[in-house]
């Protein structure tokens, strides 16, 4: 598609830049330097769809409000238009901002942190996009953690980097109560540091078992008794030992929640795009079925924070793909006003307009389907499903056996037949040792009857099935047209329902109807621990299992 070359100013939507301050001087400079020569430089743009703009503006927005200020809306300014993803159009407005005129670290690392969440909270992947080293993302990333205050304190230049930094390893309302102090006594950032120092291994906000620290020479409560200068009091002077058992005490809390959900992660600062809250409705909800998909998916779990202000919370229901949650809210908000504007199309066309219910109800054009993910342990056990299954029939049918023989010679996949696998089917067959010559091998099978060549004939074909790759076998089942109903029923299958999370088992119980069945039950069984709601779903009353297998262990 053929985009302009000149676009005005009215088509187009701000908002994507990270440079939250413009200086004011630097701002009115250019904005003369238009009103007198115009723009010679393009903007950079990407199409999008809205219902009030064309373009999106990723790079140029100071020449964008000069010119809003110089000529208006109506103005059209040159323009360069490219299609591009949100985490190449985030990418683009950060390195452009970055290679003009300093941007602030704190500008810099709200836009890191967005392609960080973009990279699913891969640092290393987000590090090299831009062109960064590790460390110098990571102290980008720590700036997170600091207060919308003080971050805008930075960003006007009222303070220096090295204030910011020290003021992140706090408490947002703690930053909120030095930032003017800083300013006004112009504190350095050696003077900070040593204020800090004093107070920054609080023992009351410790979220570790503190028995220890009662006798530890590190806790400062006994150093006033023992020196006449020491800091105040309730804090351990230990810094390394306070991380530690800091660390230790978060991933105990990840680990109580291995079983709950797909993912568990310890959230630190920098980490803000890497989640988001999974909601229902609003302007950020998903819609009712398609959140219930959700729970499924290998993305979604829960938040342990390893922030200052809320150290150890637990944040559940969070969804670790936010682009894919972008899409999914985008998809129910289309499709919300897809429904709304039926009526009126029906109206205009002379038909009466039938009643449209318009929000949680309608997740996206299609319904989506709530299905166990594939997870690695998932994938394991449906291909061991399939073996088993098919190797049962088919040693059940001699004809079909060796038809299914030949299919598999002439593909060139007799090699999955193992020399050592048939030398042991033979001899549990004929009670003899298998030849190591072909010499022996003829003879032996030549002095066989009908009957037990047959057999060999099919353990041949299992024997096939069970070292085909997982492409094959699939292949295979589809011709084969294998029902797994006859070789799968959830109540004999304790083993499934284990590997899964309790959130995976609530999709589960959406899927096979369970949930409906149990009713006010179903909240109450999942409030148990897993064993317990495995427990349950093996013996649900009036529930028939027959039949009933999970998509996700179909091929």
């Amino acid at each position: 598609m053929q985009y302009p070359s000149a676009v005005a100013l009215r088509k187009i939507r701000t908002g994507r830049n990270p440079r939250m301050y413009f200086d004011p001087v630097e701002m009115a400079e250019l904005t003369e330097s238009i009103r007198a020569s115009g723009v010679y430089q393009p903007i950079l743009l990407r199409p999008i769809e809205d219902d009030e703009f064309e373009f999106e503006l990723i790079a140029g927005e100071r020449r964008y409000r000069g010119a809003v200020e110089a000529h208006g809306i109506d103005w059209v300014i040159p323009a360069l238009v490219k299609v591009m993803t949100d985490d190449e159009a985030d990418r683009a407005a950060l390195i452009e901002n970055a290679q003009r005129a300093n941007m602030s670290p704190s500008e810099e690392a709200v836009a890191a942190s967005k392609i960080v969440g973009h990279c699913k909270g891969d640092r290393d992947e987000a590090a090299r996009l831009l062109g960064w080293s590790r460390a110098t993302l990571d102290k980008r990333l720590a700036l997170m953690n600091c207060s919308p205050d003080v971050q805008a304190a930075l960003n006007e230049r009222k303070i220096q980097l090295g204030h910011a930094e020290l003021l992140a390893t706090l408490a947002k309302d703690k930053q909120d109560k030095l930032l003017p102090v800083i300013i006004s006594e112009k504190k350095a950032v050696s003077e900070l540091k040593k204020t800090i120092e004093a107070a920054a291994c609080s023992l009351e906000v410790a979220i570790f078992d503190k028995t220890d620290c009662a006798t530890c020479r590190h806790n400062s409560s006994l150093q006033t008794e023992m020196f006449g200068e020491a800091i105040a009091t309730g804090n351990c002077t230990n810094k390394a030992c306070y991380a530690e058992k800091t660390d230790r005490k978060l991933e105990g809390i990840v680990y109580g929640l291995k079983e709950e959900y797909p993912i568990v992660r310890i959230i630190r600062p920098g980490d803000n795009h890497t989640r988001i809250q999974l909601k229902v409705d609003g302007p950020t909800g998903v819609g009712e079925e398609q959140a219930k998909a959700c729970h499924a998916c290998q993305n979604f779990g829960a938040a342990v924070s390893g922030l200052p202000d809320s150290m150890g919370k637990v944040y559940s229901g969070q969804c670790f793909d936010t682009a894919c949650n972008q899409k999914k809210v985008a998809a129910r908000i289309k499709a919300d006003r897809d429904a709304a504007k039926a009526p009126a199309a029906k109206q205009s066309a002379g038909k009466p307009a039938a009643a449209t219910k318009v929000g949680k109800s309608s997740a996206a054009a299609e319904k989506p389907v709530t299905v166990i993910s594939e997870s690695e342990r998932v994938k394991q056990y449906r291909t061991e499903l399939w073996r088993k299954a098919l190797r049962k029939e088919v040693a059940q049918n001699a004809e079909q056996a060796n038809a299914y023989l030949l299919a598999v010679a002439l593909n060139g996949l007799s090699r999955n037949i193992g020399g050592d696998v048939m030398g042991k089917f033979f001899e549990k067959l004929t009670e003899q040792k298998s030849s190591s010559t072909l010499q022996g091998c003829l003879t032996a099978v030549h002095g066989m009857d009908e009957g037990r060549r047959q057999q060999l004939t099919i353990g041949m074909t299992v024997a096939a099935i069970g070292g085909m790759e997982v492409n094959n076998l699939r292949e295979l089942c589809r011709y084969h047209k294998l029902d797994l109903c006859n070789h799968w029923n959830l109540q004999k299958s304790q083993d499934f329902l284990e590997m899964l999370t309790k959130s995976e088992m609530k999709v589960l119980a959406d899927e096979l109807g369970i949930r409906k069945v149990l009713g006010d039950g179903f909240a109450k069984l999942f409030g148990k621990s897993k064993p317990e709601v495995v427990a349950g779903l093996l013996a649900v009353d009036g529930f028939d299992y027959t039949g009933k297998v999970p998509k996700v262990l179909g091929y």
